[in-house]
């Protein structure tokens, strides 16, 4: 058994990258770490600004724009400057954001925030786009899943402590029991700095080697007219390479529109106006995409990215699984507070007697800071989630556990869709322990054999995040018109896509599993 741990981190040319292997699954923590805040910043200012929950979702929206417009440039740069480079580029930008919280806290107005969290975001968008594919090299590419897995536990262990220190600050309150929020929420991201600073020059001083991914696809041979370049390009589906660039043109186009629409919101631009703008920028965009890919498609060839349905089906995938995520985590607090059944009163009493507030009606739920509470509780299901799919992936095939993973997330949106009292509470749990491995493997399957475009591969799936900054306005419009359990349509159609991609990765790649045969034995 010691020798099969050992085998994950050793290369072809026997190198053990394990010290490697955690000093950047640290970085996971602390992107981790951040996340978790964020996560239970919507119901603060739902309050302290009285926003609606669309309203409250920008702070989602802000975050994933980070990962937006940074992704290609930090996709980029690593490419430049190897995979050191991008990590103390990352790590700097992430400082920068987390000490803006200081002249944030006395601006004391959303915007200022919202800029705070987008710095942060733009910096995790360097670390994201480096960390992860660089995990999948650092030892037998057979373990590329395994090992993702395992350094996203360590982002799942900064969920759970995020929340924790967020529900702290964000929800804290003086002697006479006024909120403080406002006042307080610069700490943890101060904090964050300094740690930060701390990390960067840690891995400025350490060996980073630089290590390519295996090029199964000839992606970077220079093979024309060879009969491996034929066999090649006769993979090349062209209507499915066709339909799914159209599919994320349509999604980059939706990206562009929410942020035109929050551009056109702070004009005062009317409703009905807006609208009509929107939809006329939506539609002749995506008809100048369909017109002007039909060439693009029949000129592409193996050797470019887009040809490979396995990578611009994960872009998907990534897209719709950071959706129903972000929109599940944005809105727990939400949920936990309004769709709990009603508790029993002894529950009230002792240390955890602020974890429940008493309704009109005098029965017992959880207060703001109970919930967040219990978002933790939440996010050890995601970690345990992580252990065991790191343990399950070493046994079974990548694409198979991600497409049941995804199916078992459906039937759980809709359970609690249902409303089913306590078995939809559950639900939610589940939610989160069924999430756990689909970022990871996701990203994984995704740069299956891409080679040294691996980097260039993982800029644009981090650029999917974006699907976090969209779905949740989504969903938190169905609870607005609706209530909170019936949003849980949306990350429900949201999974149905990913355990699509998930069961039909092996058309996709022309691969068996990440485990066996590589795409060039699958020719």
């Amino acid at each position: 058994m010691g020798n099969d741990k050992k085998s994950i981190f050793l290369t072809d040319d026997g190198r053990n990258l394990m010290f490697t292997f955690i000093l950047v699954s640290s970085l996971f923590l602390l992107w981790g770490f951040c996340n978790g805040m964020i996560d239970v910043m919507d119901k603060h200012f739902q309050e302290e600004l009285h926003l609606t929950k669309a309203q409250s979702a920008w702070v989602q929206f802000a975050h994933y724009l980070g990962y937006f417009l940074m992704s290609l440039p930090a996709g980029w740069l690593a490419g430049k400057l190897g995979y050191k480079g991008g990590i103390v580029a990352g790590l700097l930008i992430v400082a920068a954001g987390g000490f803006w919280f200081i002249p944030a806290t006395h601006i004391n107005a959303f915007w200022a925030f919202l800029a705070g969290v987008c710095v942060i975001a733009s910096g995790l968008t360097f670390l994201e786009t480096v960390a992860n594919p660089y995990t999948t090299v650092l030892g037998d590419p057979r373990y590329a899943a395994t090992r993702i897995n395992l350094a996203q536990s360590c982002n799942g262990v900064g969920w759970i402590l995020g929340p924790v220190a967020g529900g702290a600050f964000f929800y804290s309150k003086n002697a006479q029991g006024v909120s403080t929020g406002n006042q307080t929420l610069y700490i943890p991201y101060v904090s964050v700095a300094l740690a930060v600073i701390v990390i960067a020059a840690v891995f400025r001083f350490s060996n980073i080697p630089d290590i390519k991914t295996r090029d199964d696809y000839h992606l970077d041979a220079q093979d024309a007219g060879s009969a491996v370049a034929e066999t090649e390009e006769r993979q090349v589906n062209r209507a499915l390479v066709y339909f799914l660039l159209l599919f994320n043109a349509a999604v980059l186009i939706g990206a562009c529109g929410m942020i035109l629409w929050v551009i056109l919101g702070t004009l005062n631009v009317s409703d009905a106006a807006m609208s009509t703008v929107l939809w006329g920028f939506g539609l002749a965009a995506l008809a100048a995409a369909a017109t002007l890919l039909a060439p693009v498609t029949r000129k592409i060839t193996h050797h470019n990215i887009w040809s490979h349905p396995h990578f611009s089906s994960a872009v998907l995938a990534q897209f719709f699984y950071v959706a129903a995520q972000a929109g599940i985590f944005s809105f727990f607090i939400n949920y936990m507070t309004a769709e709990v059944p009603s508790l029993p009163a002894s529950w009230a009493s002792g240390s955890l007697a602020g974890w429940f507030d008493s309704s009109a009606n005098g029965l017992l739920h959880f207060s703001d800071r109970g919930a967040a509470n219990m978002a933790s509780l939440g996010l050890i299901c995601f970690l345990v989630g992580r252990f065991s799919g790191a343990g399950i992936l070493k046994r079974f095939s990548a694409h198979k556990v991600l497409g049941l993973y995804g199916a078992a997330n459906v039937a759980t949106c809709l359970l609690i869709f249902l409303k089913l009292g306590w078995l939809s509470v559950v639900c939610v749990f589940l939610n989160y322990f069924f999430m756990s491995i689909m970022f990871p493997t996701i990203f994984a399957l995704g740069i299956f054999g891409l080679g040294a475009r691996a980097k260039k591969a993982s800029a644009f799936i981090v650029m999917a995040i974006m699907g976090g900054a969209i779905l949740p306005k989504l969903m938190g419009y169905v609870a607005d018109r609706s209530d909170m359990s019936r949003g849980f349509i949306v990350p429900a159609v949201c999974f149905a896509f990913v355990a699509l991609y998930g069961f039909n990765w092996p058309r996709f790649s022309h691969a068996e599993s990440l485990h066996g045969i590589g795409a060039t034995g699958g020719h």
